[in-house]
C-alpha cells in the first residue's frame, strides 16, 4: 500500500497531482472558512444591541452576574469596563476590550501579573485567571469557581491536585486537609525568597504554622518527640503535611537511628531547652557512622567546599522526601549556592538531570576525581544514559535503575518517562546523522594527532537552553548551527574547530 498521501504520491503523472492536490487545497479552504465561521458566529450577541449600550441594558437580560456572596467589584465599574459592543450593519458582537482574559485582569490587578513577579508563582495565576476565579460574582469568596474545601468533586485545589486522595492502606494523611487547602495555603502568596513559605504559598512558615493547631507543650505531643525540644524545628522536615505512606505523616526517607526511634545514639537529653548532641558537633557526630564519607571528602582530588562544612548544612539529620536526606530537595539544595545555575532555569529548555532529577545524577557531592566533580570524564558522561552500551541494572525489589556502577539510582521508569534518547552510535560515528563523529577527529597522517577536537559540550549545552535540543549559545537546531563547523555545505567534510 503506497504510504504517502494522494497529494504527494510518488506515482502518477504530474497532472493527476496537481489536480488532486488543487481539490484538497479546495477542500481544506472550505474547511477553514467553514470553521472561522462557526466561531464568528460564537461571537455574535442573540440580539442587536446598540453600539452605545449601557450595563442597565445588560443587566435586562445578565443581572444574574451582579449576584452571588462574592461580586466581582468592577461590576460597579459597568459592563463596558471589561466588554466592548461592535456594531456592524444589523450583526452584534461583544468581546473583551483585551486580548486575552488574563491581559483584562492584570489592567487591574497588576501585583498578580507572573513577569513581575520574583519566586514561584502558582501556576493557574501565569495562564488564565478563569481557571479558579468568575470574572462576575460567586458564591465562594474572591469568586472562585469552587470552595478550596470539601470532597474531589467540591473542591477547586482537588481539580488539579490529588492530594490526600490516594494515601496507601498503612499511611496517614493530615486531619487538616478536611478544614481546607487554604487554611494553610495562600494561592497567590510568593516572594523572591526561596522560602518554604514562597515557595509552597503558606500562609506562616513552618514551625509556626502548625503551631497553629499543635500545641508544643502538649505531653502526648512531648513523649512522641522523646522530650527532645522541637516547637523551634522545622517540622517539614521529618513530616509530610498532606498524606504519607507511613503513619504520623513522616517523610518518605529517614535517617536509619531516627526510623528506629534510637535518638539516644545521636541525641543526650536536653539541657535549658536545647539540643545537646552525644558528639562537640555534627560532623564530629556523623562520621561515627559515615567515617566513607568523610574519607571520600578528605582524599578527593577535587573538592566540594560545601561538604567539607557541618553535614547538615545539606542533610536532614532526620528525614527528608529524597534519597540521601537533603534538606530541601536534590536540585535546590545545591542551587542555594550555585546561584549562576540557578539563573538557567530561567531559560525554557531544561536538562532533566539537572533540574528535576538532581544534580548529584552527573556530579559526586562530596567530592572526585574528575572537573566539575563530575561522574566520568568526557563523553562517558553523557553516553552512561544516552550511548548505545548504556546499561542501567535493575533493582526490580526497589523498583529502581542504577547506573554509574551503583552509584546512582533513578526511578525504573526513567528512560521510558521521560523519554531518554539512545544514540544510534557505532565506532564513535552515528550522531546527529550518520557518519558524524562524537568525539576526537585525529589527523589520518598523525593518528596520535587531533585534527579536530570534539565532544557533546562541542555542540550541547549540559543544563539548559532557549531552543530544544540544548544546543550551545541557544541557537536553533537548523542548518545555521552546522554552519558554525561545516562552512561549505557542498563538501560537509570541510570542517573548521567546533565554537570558532
Amino acid at each position: 500500500m503506497n504510504q504517502y498521501p494522494e497529494s504527494v504520491s510518488t506515482t502518477g503523472s504530474a497532472a493527476r497531482r496537481g489536480v488532486r492536490t488543487g481539490r484538497l487545497y479546495a477542500f481544506a479552504c472550505l474547511a477553514f472558512l467553514a470553521l472561522f465561521a462557526t466561531r464568528a458566529q460564537a461571537a455574535v450577541h442573540p440580539v442587536p444591541l446598540d453600539k452605545n449600550v449601557d450595563s442597565a441594558k445588560c443587566l435586562e437580560c445578565h443581572e444574574d452576574k451582579t449576584k452571588g456572596k462574592s461580586v466581582h467589584s468592577a461590576m460597579g465599574a459597568g459592563c463596558l469596563s471589561c466588554h466592548e459592543v461592535r456594531v456592524n450593519k444589523d450583526t452584534t458582537r461583544v468581546k473583551l476590550v483585551t486580548t486575552t482574559p488574563l491581559a483584562l485582569c492584570i489592567t487591574c490587578h497588576a501585583d498578580k501579573k507572573a513577569a513581575d513577579i520574583k519566586g514561584t508563582v502558582h501556576p493557574p495565576a501565569v495562564r488564565d485567571c478563569l481557571t479558579c476565579h468568575d470574572p462576575h460574582a460567586s458564591e465562594n469568596k474572591n469568586q472562585l469557581l469552587k470552595p478550596t474545601s470539601g470532597g474531589e468533586k467540591e473542591n477547586l485545589c482537588l481539580s488539579c491536585h490529588q492530594t490526600g486522595m490516594n494515601v496507601p492502606e498503612k499511611g496517614s494523611r493530615h486531619a487538616a486537609l478536611d478544614m481546607g487547602c487554604d487554611v494553610c495555603h495562600v494561592t497567590h502568596k510568593t516572594g523572591a525568597e526561596a522560602t518554604m513559605d514562597n515557595q509552597f504559598h503558606l500562609t506562616k512558615a513552618s514551625p509556626a504554622l502548625c503551631l497553629d493547631c499543635h500545641d508544643a507543650k502538649d505531653a502526648n505531643l512531648q513523649k512522641a518527640h522523646q522530650n527532645q525540644p522541637f516547637a523551634t524545628a522545622n517540622c517539614l522536615q521529618c513530616h509530610d503535611p498532606h498524606q504519607s505512606a507511613a503513619p504520623k505523616l513522616m517523610a518518605k526517607f529517614q535517617h536509619a537511628p531516627f526510623e528506629a526511634k534510637s535518638c539516644d545514639t545521636c541525641h543526650a537529653p536536653a539541657k535549658d531547652g536545647k539540643v545537646v548532641l552525644t558528639q562537640p558537633d555534627a560532623k564530629s557526630l556523623c562520621v561515627t557512622c559515615h567515617e566513607d564519607k568523610a574519607k571520600s571528602i578528605e582524599t578527593a582530588k577535587v573538592p566540594h567546599p560545601g561538604a567539607a562544612g557541618d553535614c547538615t548544612d545539606c542533610h536532614s539529620p532526620h528525614a527528608s522526601n529524597h534519597p540521601g536526606l537533603p534538606k530541601t530537595d536534590s536540585v535546590n539544595i545545591c542551587l542555594g549556592c550555585h546561584t549562576d545555575i540557578d539563573e538557567l532555569q530561567k531559560k525554557p529548555v531544561h536538562h532533566q538531570p539537572a533540574f528535576v532529577q538532581g544534580c548529584s545524577t552527573c556530579h559526586t557531592p562530596h567530592g572526585g576525581d574528575n572537573d566539575h566533580l563530575l561522574r566520568a570524564k568526557g563523553n562517558a558522561l553523557c553516553l552512561e544514559c544516552h550511548g548505545p552500551e548504556a546499561t542501567p541494572q535493575r533493582d526490580d525489589a526497589a523498583h529502581l535503575l542504577t547506573i554509574f556502577n551503583g552509584t546512582v539510582k533513578l526511578p525504573d521508569d526513567y528512560y521510558k518517562k521521560n523519554r531518554v534518547p539512545v544514540l544510534p552510535l557505532r565506532y564513535g560515528v552515528g550522531h546527529p546523522v550518520d557518519g558524524h563523529p562524537v568525539s576526537d577527529v585525529m589527523d589520518p597522517t598523525n593518528v596520535g594527532k587531533v585534527k579536530t577536537p570534539l565532544s557533546c559540550l562541542s555542540c550541547h549545552q549540559p543544563h539548559a537552553s532557549a531552543e530544544p535540543g540544548l544546543l550551545l549559545k541557544d541557537q536553533k537546531n537548523n542548518m545555521a548551527f552546522c554552519d558554525s563547523c561545516h562552512k561549505n555545505r557542498l563538501d560537509m567534510k570541510q570542517t573548521t574547530s567546533p565554537g570558532n
